[in-house]
């Protein structure tokens, strides 16, 4: 079962995660267009912190494509997530980026509303390595961070419905992370909102972190969703 943690700020923060078991440690990257957007030159030095075998994950909420390719050619993420909203990135735009960085993973977020939900998953079935599923309120120009969860059997339907891994996201903390992996079974599951520290900083409650980790590798059913 994979564990991804955003949003990372320092190398420290991001050490210790590595320590704690996470796999994807990830990075949102920006140019000061959203709030706590990291510089380019910021989130090279966080990734320092990253060890194998955590990943590191670059997050970005723009559509510009030029954009996205000097984040991964400065960067060299392990991972690019696809965070803007649906309707500013399509997947027929998604094949320039993996033609020009073949080594690269992405990760596409999808907004998980209603049914429309699955066929919008399902476009991007080729074209991504991951999906991220995650709350979404109408007219955002940016999936997720609202620290609120979504239908979990919506997740599930897209799941079975995918053949590339499925992250689940939306307001997962450790107190309820084993429901949502029995309700949806997917490869892996994502937190930010309800593992930040309470004092509205947006640096990461390790203590929380570890909590999520162990819930995580407790769960009596996520060795059957790996």
């Amino acid at each position: 079962m994979l564990i991804q943690i955003y949003e990372i700020s320092t190398a420290d923060e991001a050490a210790v995660l590595c320590a704690a078991g996470v796999d994807h440690i990830g990075v949102l990257v920006g140019d000061g267009a959203f709030p706590r957007e990291q510089s380019i030159a910021a989130a090279r030095k966080i990734f320092e912190g990253v060890r194998p075998p955590s990943r590191r994950c670059a997050l970005s909420l723009s559509p510009d494509l030029s954009h996205l390719h000097r984040i991964v050619e400065v960067l060299a993420p392990d991972i690019l997530h696809l965070g803007c909203a649906p309707d500013l990135l399509g997947p027929a735009q998604v094949p320039t980026l993996r033609q020009a960085f073949p080594a690269i993973a992405i990760m596409r977020s999808i907004p998980v509303a209603d049914a429309a939900s699955i066929d919008l998953a399902r476009s991007y079935d080729r074209v991504s390595d991951f999906l991220l599923l995650d709350s979404y309120s109408a007219g955002d120009k940016q999936i997720g961070a609202l620290g609120v969860t979504h239908d979990w059997e919506l997740d599930r339907r897209i799941v079975e419905s995918v053949n590339i891994p499925v992250i689940i996201a939306g307001g997962l903390g450790p107190e309820n992370v084993c429901e949502a992996i029995a309700a949806s079974r997917p490869a892996g599951v994502d937190s930010k909102t309800l593992t930040d520290r309470p004092d509205g900083s947006h640096t990461k409650d390790l203590a929380r972190v570890r909590a999520f980790v162990e819930a995580v590798r407790g769960c009596s059913g996520a060795s059957e969703s790996r």
